[in-house]
């Protein structure tokens, strides 16, 4: 499929009847208890434990996890009236980076998304928090729009707090955690309850910065970790923020007009190594979540960037683009050459790592490149995830009757679970 055939697939043809009934408001106690469905094109489907992974997996496989974590990222204002103003932060604006927003301590700048944007004007809003026993004053003020910026529900919030003496243990980071409420799914329809603190947090989350979390991950647990390493299966972590941008539906008759959102990523160079070894002998890379998949597959065409002479160091450089891998030039290159290259130029450049940014849009036609085994629950109807796992299961065009269709309709007929907090899936490209 060339690119022009890719924009023009309609996103009616992934939707699925989804009851209300089927999605999981909750997790299960035992968190590697669920059920996983098993399954890759040509074969029947098994149905077995999330216990069972490790001895589904090959020894010598390369399995790669996000460790993002999740802020408390909803947090909730008060007029002097009694108006309720809900500011959702979803990425640092000044400072830019992540790391030094978070350790900011006394003042910082976040793109939000607003509720009742019309009832906040130019006043600043306050809110006591309390930290490490101190109780300490929020304050939040709607900045102004820039010049040439549009109007819409996300917008600059300026946060300051009182810390005269500069005390580090009042940074954002722990301002936001002690303000704030985890950011459970919208489609949950529920308020997030004490539980969420820890369910909604995969056990090896570790870098502060997603409004969402990667729940694929959330089904491992330290003894899994164990039974994993035990059979040979080595891991390694990458980081992609997930953004709110993840539950954004797709609104457009085609994906062609959808506009992807771009999250950000951080990957070791020492992985990306690790990732061509394991490429070239042969051996599986298991992507851990649509997140983890995201980060791998962006690498090459960061890759065939450094190829083309961009600066590995200049994060703002280092961004692919929603349609970048199905150019070409891009599609021609070969997969191990593009990895080699940003090894190499990461390298020359110094880094141990690799800061950057991806809107990579994966959808049926899509040239895979790294991952071959990707665990993932199940996913929302009409979504850019469901777009990625059709991909996965079937390269090429779209069929008329889709693997990822069978499926689902037989996870729904055996009454699995749906969604952020349901059953997962262990699919292997052909």
């Amino acid at each position: 499929m060339n690119i022009e055939e890719i924009q023009h697939i309609g996103i009616a043809d992934f939707d699925y009847p989804l009851p209300d009934g089927r999605i999981a408001l909750h997790p299960l106690a035992e968190r590697d208890r669920c059920r996983l469905l098993v399954a890759r094109a040509g074969e029947q489907a098994r149905h077995m434990s999330f216990h069972d992974l490790p001895e589904l997996l090959s020894p010598g496989s390369l399995m790669v996890c996000n460790e993002t974590r999740v802020i408390n990222a909803r947090i909730e204002f008060h007029k002097a009236t009694g108006g309720r103003i809900e500011v959702f932060v979803l990425e640092p604006a000044e400072p830019a980076d992540y790391a030094v927003s978070f350790a900011s301590t006394r003042r910082c700048v976040w793109t939000c998304m607003i509720g009742n944007l019309k009832k906040w004007k130019q006043e600043a809003l306050e809110k006591r928090v309390t930290v490490d026993g101190r109780e300490l004053t929020l304050r939040g003020r709607l900045l102004p729009l820039r010049d040439g910026e549009a109007p819409s529900a996300s917008r600059r919030v300026e946060f300051s707090w009182d810390n005269p003496d500069d005390d580090r243990r009042f940074t954002f980071a722990a301002i936001v955690e002690a303000a704030g409420n985890i950011p459970i799914p919208p489609y949950l329809n529920r308020d997030s309850e004490e539980s969420d603190l820890e369910d909604y947090q995969t056990v090896y989350s570790r870098v502060e910065g997603s409004v969402a979390a990667p729940t694929a991950g959330l089904h491992f647990t330290p003894a899994l970790f164990r039974r994993l390493e035990e059979r040979g299966i080595r891991t390694g972590k990458v980081t992609l923020h997930v953004g709110a941008g993840t539950f954004q539906p797709v609104k457009s008759a085609e994906i062609g007009g959808h506009p992807m959102h771009t999250e950000t990523i951080h990957v070791e160079t020492s992985l990306i190594e690790e990732l061509i070894g394991a490429l070239e002998a042969g051996q599986d890379v298991v992507a851990v979540g649509t997140t983890s998949v995201r980060t791998l597959e962006s690498l090459p065409i960061f890759g065939y960037m450094a190829l083309q002479g961009a600066d590995v160091a200049d994060t703002d450089a280092m961004h692919v683009s929603q349609w970048q891998a199905y150019a070409p030039e891009v599609e021609g290159a070969d997969t191990l050459t593009l990895l080699k290259a940003l090894a190499a130029a990461l390298r020359g450049a110094g880094l141990d790592a690799l800061s950057g940014s991806t809107a990579i849009m994966i959808a049926p036609g899509f040239k895979w490149r790294t991952v071959k085994r990707m665990v993932t629950n199940f996913h929302q109807p009409q979504s850019t995830l469901l777009l990625l796992v059709s991909s996965f299961l079937e390269p090429g065009a779209p069929s008329s009757d889709p693997l990822w269709r069978r499926l689902y309709a037989e996870a729904l007929a055996m009454d699995y679970r749906f969604l952020s907090y349901g059953d997962a899936c262990l699919f292997t490209r052909p």
